[in-house]
């Protein structure tokens, strides 16, 4: 049996900071992009003020950040998205 026909994809790691705008329906518009491209959701937070709605996901998927990316800035109220460096994972 040849180890690489059974081989994992290499997942990638990636950290999103958005900003949009103060919006009750925000939230739910981002994370519906994230389950529609196909990424794993790591973890969120959120934090709030009178200006700014301030995001930071951590999603990981073997698709490049790109394409999530790339949907992300056409959201209605999303001012801008910033992508950190990736952090490879192999899965086991």
């Amino acid at each position: 049996m040849n180890p690489q026909t059974h081989a994992q994809p290499a997942f990638a790691q990636h950290t999103l900071h958005i900003h949009a705008q103060p919006r009750p329906e925000v939230m739910e518009r981002v994370l519906r992009v994230v389950r529609h491209r196909g990424f794993n959701l790591c973890a969120l937070n959120m934090e709030q003020d009178c200006q700014q709605l301030r995001i930071t996901v951590t999603v990981e998927s073997v698709r490049p950040i790109q394409q999530l990316w790339s949907q992300l800035v056409k959201l209605v109220d999303v001012c801008r998205v910033d992508a950190l460096e990736q952090q490879p994972r192999i899965r086991a």
